[in-house]
């Protein structure tokens, strides 16, 4: 018999509870998600029809004034693409609901269909992080959910975050998911929601859900003006990932499987220093000795006078990302 912390017979790599054990069973909790994730999907699929393209296209046209000096087109059509469903046209998403409702027929999924009326906008801060869910506390109404994740990628505890959220179909209380854009920012972002909650409390005539609303294309805009490009990472992280590219590229060397792992070390360990060539260097050397790419011909002093820190600097993050590393396969 295969213990649960045992090496998985099938060969992946992953112990037993992670890998198989958790297939040979299929609950109805999890029929009944994949369902969920149809629906949704078949709704974007859908929609918006032909006839809704040109009302559509014209709230793209509004929030690209305010916002193209920011953010890529393709990001302010996504972003534009819910608000439009949801904010302008709800009668798009409720007629969709109501067709369902004629064709389902499973009570279970009827039951959720029915709590699927009003997808509501969620700003909120990352709190905790298990496996399948995150606690996340809304920044105006201070609101706590459950919020599905999307993948196994690590977030950051204090990441702020945006979506539409509807309930996520297992009928626990305060369990959602997002309908379809899931965005974390970096945390150099935080002043931005630490204002935009002032001005909301500033005010009483809106609701949180009604100054969302009203003050949507002013929020990304904020956001813009603070350095915001649409992208997951702080400056300081896009540095430490640039920087590392440069070297290995320079020394014609993949990077891809090094980036992987620093790209997740530096969203769940947000690690401080006061440069950031000090966490490249370490890197250079923990993917170099871990087989991450093809080994360059230097030694420890060589690589750190590369970036111009001490290898003891270097070492620090070295012995970092060997730790963390570890944690990580450990717990596949």
């Amino acid at each position: 018999m295969v213990g649960r912390n045992d090496p998985c017979p099938c060969g992946s790599g992953k112990k037993y509870k992670k890998c198989c054990e958790t297939k040979e069973s299929i609950s109805i909790e999890e029929v009944q998600t994949e369902e969920v994730e149809r629906i949704l999907q078949a709704f974007y699929d859908e929609y918006p029809e032909r006839k809704d393209i040109p009302e559509f296209a014209e709230l793209v046209q509004t929030w690209s004034n305010s916002l193209k000096q920011y953010l890529e087109h393709e990001m302010i059509e996504a972003i534009v693409l819910d608000e439009f469903f949801f904010h302008h046209r709800p009668d798009i998403w409720t007629g969709y609901l109501e067709r369902l409702q004629k064709k389902m027929v499973r009570p279970s999924i009827l039951k959720v269909i029915e709590q699927w009326s009003e997808p509501r906008i969620f700003v909120g801060a990352v709190v905790e992080v298990e496996e399948d869910y995150m606690t996340v506390t809304h920044i105006l109404t201070k609101e706590t959910i459950q919020l599905r994740r999307e993948s196994d990628k690590p977030v950051s505890v204090g990441a702020n975050m945006y979506c539409f959220i509807l309930p996520d179909g297992t009928l626990k209380e305060n369990h959602y998911l997002a309908v379809s854009s899931l965005i974390f920012f970096p945390v150099d972002q935080q002043e931005v929601f630490v204002n935009f909650t002032k001005q909301y409390e500033a005010q009483s005539e809106l609701s949180a859900s009604a100054f969302l609303k009203e003050n949507g294309t002013s929020f990304w805009s904020l956001l813009g003006e603070n350095g915001y490009e649409g992208g997951e990472y702080t400056h300081f992280e896009a540095n430490v990932l640039q920087v590392a590219i440069e070297f290995l590229q320079e020394n014609n060397r993949d990077y891809v499987k090094l980036l992987e792992v620093v790209e997740d070390y530096l969203v769940e360990q947000q690690p401080k220093a006061r440069k950031e060539v000090a966490i490249a260097a370490g890197a250079i050397r923990f993917g170099q000795e871990n087989g991450l790419f093809e080994p360059v011909v230097m030694t420890i002093k060589e690589i750190a006078e590369w970036f111009n820190v001490s290898p003891s600097s270097l070492n620090k993050y070295y012995n970092d990302l060997n730790i963390y590393y570890a944690r990580v396969n450990e717990a596949k």
